[in-house]
């Protein structure tokens, strides 16, 4: 059997919970298996973006310690873009580790990528263009992040941030209240007072007052109208 390691990633540390990490794990093993691999250790990159480069990546530059020091000199990733999204750091990467003598294979296609560079101008363009689509991807994600945050912005004046009151449990029993009072003529600062005598906890345990009371209820009203639309 032969020796490797394997190198997993995802970009986000809220994916660090999700399926991101085994199912790469999944699919580095499936391959490895059936390959004569033997993997020795699997290096998890936590919450790092497929644009970032090697020096700022703590489990990779982890891995090429351990690999140094070793007789192993194969990583095996689930896909190209687990390595780097972005054009420009997917092939810095993969020049390190070839500089280095150390293969770097992508498990979904079953290709040495680093090898291939090397050895034929011709899969060393396949390999570029793989790249360059992985940028697209994210690019495109990107945008397509970036419209849905400006949307939800333009409906509701807000999309990123500390939520507003009324939105973590046990809140919106107060911002009904609000309403209520409002709706039968009650001024701003008696709201406030009322709120105040009847103990009712701001989120922070600060008193409540007019302009507070005022804000909570203007983006009660936007959130009410997009639900009604």
């Amino acid at each position: 059997m032969k020796p490797a390691c394997g190198y997993i990633r995802v970009s986000t540390l809220g994916q660090v919970d999700g399926d991101g990490f085994e199912r790469q794990r999944q699919a580095i093993q499936a391959f490895t298996a059936a390959n004569g691999f033997a993997i020795v250790e699997t290096f998890e990159e936590r919450g790092v973006s497929g644009k970032t480069d090697g020096d700022a990546r703590p489990a990779f530059q982890q891995m090429i310690s351990a690999l140094l020091a070793s007789e192993c000199r194969t990583v095996v990733v689930e896909s190209l873009d687990r390595l780097a999204r972005e054009y420009r750091v997917q092939e810095h990467l993969l020049i390190y580790l070839a500089s280095k003598g150390i293969g770097l294979i992508a498990a979904n296609t079953g290709e040495c990528v680093t090898d291939a560079i090397a050895a034929d101008p011709m899969r060393k363009a396949l390999v570029q263009i793989q790249g360059i689509f992985a940028e697209l991807d994210r690019n495109l994600l990107v945008r397509k992040l970036r419209m849905a945050r400006e949307r939800k912005k333009a409906a509701t004046g807000r999309c990123e941030g500390q939520k507003p009151y009324g939105d973590l449990p046990g809140e919106s029993a107060a911002v009904a209240k609000m309403r209520q009072l409002r709706e039968q003529g009650w001024t701003l600062e008696s709201i406030a007072a009322d709120l105040n005598a009847a103990g009712i906890a701001s989120r922070h345990g600060a008193k409540w007052h007019a302009k507070t009371v005022s804000r909570i209820l203007e983006y009660s009203a936007r959130t009410a109208q997009v639900v009604s639309q």
